[in-house]
């Protein structure tokens, strides 16, 4: 979310950005968005998708396995990497840390309501937002320190997965939640949307609360990973130890998410899955990403990868409002025509729909621009 971009936002970026971190941030913002689509294109929305994840056809399970948290936690170690970034500027300027940087921590909240408000009810930027003002300040402690903290926080996060999964095994487990009456998502306006987010916050926003341990667990490692050089060509028994680390847990995670639902364990196994495989699969996305732009040049599809990690935050935020404009009642309402006898065809059909536009677009923007208008407006607030 954060960049290396140039001083000026009319300037093309400098030639110290490494090109494989905007190419992992393009990635982190499509990839993120094959999990998020699926809630898209449910005829009942966040609370359909929430229901029926893990009980759908084996193409919809495989698909749904692939995306499933990898790419969140790919995003989430490229937050902890703009932060080093951020961090090692202020070094260098002989500025404070963190400094004026909670001045854009609390600006990144602020968007992040409404983009909850208004666009998404799994928002992670005011997650990201919170996590940030601790995690900034956690960068001043020695490496020994910030290991402690993640080793910890990661022991938090593990102890509460568990419990999660003990319940959902539990008889007469909550299968999900149940919304009775109209469903706003399909028959509903745009002021409808609002409305039933606020009504319904705290379950919406239940996983940012639980996923705090994670969030700063991963945040410490994405800015550890890149002040140890998995960047730079030095750091090349880093990123194979990372790469192999995250095919077996990829394995694992594939083997979890299909297998799941024949064994009548799909609600944990997605869970397990999302929250304790998939990040540490992340760790070998970065590593990949990292090694594989080491000796080669960004080249076309590299470039136009760059440019949506470029304007990260603004794709995210466009890719939400354009789903929300063809699948939702209030736009096209494709989804409740579609989403039922033809979910498969028409979730991969609004994925390349989307993401077409998002690297038109930024294809567009950055050729003027260095950064997105979300991230220009967000620089300028803060």
């Amino acid at each position: 979310m954060t960049s290396t971009s140039a001083p000026s936002d009319t300037q093309a970026p400098t030639s110290r950005r490494i090109a494989s971190l905007d190419v992992a941030r393009g990635i982190a913002i499509l990839g993120t968005f094959g999990t998020n689509v699926w809630i898209f294109t449910d005829p009942q929305g966040m609370v359909g998708y929430l229901e029926t994840v893990g009980g759908e056809s084996l193409p919809i399970r495989v698909l749904q396995t692939l995306a499933q948290g990898k790419f969140l936690g790919l995003l989430s170690l490229m937050f902890g990497v703009g932060l080093a970034i951020q961090q090692a500027s202020a070094q260098r300027h002989d500025r404070p840390w963190p400094g004026r940087y909670w001045r854009r921590a609390l600006v990144l909240f602020l968007d992040g309501l409404l983009h909850f408000l208004l666009a998404a009810e799994f928002d992670v930027l005011m997650g990201y937002a919170l996590v940030s003002f601790l995690v900034s300040a956690l960068l001043i402690l020695r490496p020994v320190a910030r290991t402690r903290w993640v080793i910890a926080a990661v022991a938090v996060h593990l102890a509460v997965v568990a419990l999660a999964v003990v319940g959902m095994m539990l008889p007469d487990a909550d299968s999900g939640p149940n919304t009775p009456g109209p469903n706003p998502y399909a028959d509903g306006s745009f002021w409808d949307l609002v409305l039933f987010r606020v009504d319904h916050g705290l379950l919406f926003r239940a996983e940012t609360i639980f996923m705090i341990p994670l969030t700063i667990a991963v945040f410490l490692t994405g800015a550890r990973l890149f002040q140890a050089g998995i960047f730079e060509p030095g750091g090349a028994a880093l990123r194979h130890r990372l790469m192999a680390i995250g095919a077996v847990a990829a394995v694992a995670d594939l083997t979890v998410g299909i297998g799941g639902a024949p064994l009548d364990l799909a609600g944990p196994a997605v869970f397990v899955g999302r929250y304790v495989l998939a990040p540490v699969v992340a760790l070998g996305l970065l590593a990949l990403i990292a090694e594989f732009y080491q000796r080669r040049a960004v080249g076309p599809v590299g470039g136009a990868l760059s440019n949506v990690g470029r304007t990260a935050l603004s794709c995210y935020v466009l890719q939400n409002l354009v789903a929300s404009a063809l699948c939702y009642g209030w736009g096209l309402g494709l989804a409740a025509r579609y989403g039922s006898e033809h979910r498969l065809a028409f979730t991969v059909a609004v994925y390349i729909a989307v993401m077409a536009f998002l690297l038109a677009a930024s294809a567009l923007w950055t050729r003027r621009f260095s950064r997105g208008p979300i991230e220009m407006l967000m620089r300028r607030a803060a």
